[in-house]
């Protein structure tokens, strides 16, 4: 049975695309527009947050990006995108990183929050140029996370930093740069970032004819 992927080209649901695509997995998007639709009755029974990604597969809901990638590295692993047992440690440590840490020190920066010493010392963040040392210190020396392989952490992981040196929110490090000009490669990548592409074009026509 194909999964149902609810999304909107302009949200996290890129992150869950990529994934998909990776796995090579069927599904079947479900456009969710945010306003009334998104914070409806409908999609309300599927993610009481009233927001997208969310999948549907089994029977089962799997929301949070992150919780999503590693559900499907786990549901078809043939794709090849779940750690070997030596990659396990990194794996894990660096897709909760990016999940806590990282998006919490990104949003924050972005909201013009900079927070006091006292307040890092009760962050689990610390601080903006903590969490990126760290991250940077780590891909300087590796070409994936778990370092030679590609795994679903790097679906993960790369797309914070994708998205981030896209739209600012991460400065052009060059170690980030080269980090993320290895994924942009990717199949699977490519078409993830077409069709949401396309559905933004389509988006943005229909606003502007109406």
């Amino acid at each position: 049975m194909a999964i149902q992927f609810y999304t909107n080209p302009m949200s996290r649901g890129q992150i869950v695309r990529w994934a998909l695509e990776e796995t090579g997995a069927p599904y079947e998007e479900r456009i969710i527009a945010y306003g009334p639709e998104m914070k409806g009755p409908d999609y309300l029974a599927i993610n009481p947050m009233g927001k997208v990604p969310a999948v549907q597969h089994d029977g089962h809901v799997v929301t949070e990006t992150p919780a999503i990638c590693a559900y499907l590295a786990e549901a078809f692993p043939e794709a090849g995108l779940l750690p070997s047992p030596g990659e396990r440690a990194d794996y894990w440590r660096w897709m909760f990183f990016a999940a806590g840490p990282l998006e919490q020190a990104i949003t924050l920066r972005s909201a013009k929050f900079t927070p006091t010493e006292e307040q890092s010392r009760t962050f689990g963040f610390g601080n903006f140029d903590t969490a990126l040392g760290v991250l940077i210190d780590w891909l300087k020396d590796r070409d994936f996370i778990c370092g030679p392989r590609f795994t679903m952490a790097d679906v993960y992981v790369g797309s914070q930093i994708d998205f981030g040196l896209q739209f600012g929110s991460l400065p052009k490090e060059p170690v980030l740069q080269a980090y993320a000009e290895r994924l942009r490669p990717r199949e699977a990548y490519a078409r993830a970032k077409a069709r949401d592409g396309a559905l933004i074009a389509e988006m943005e026509a229909a606003k502007s004819s109406s």
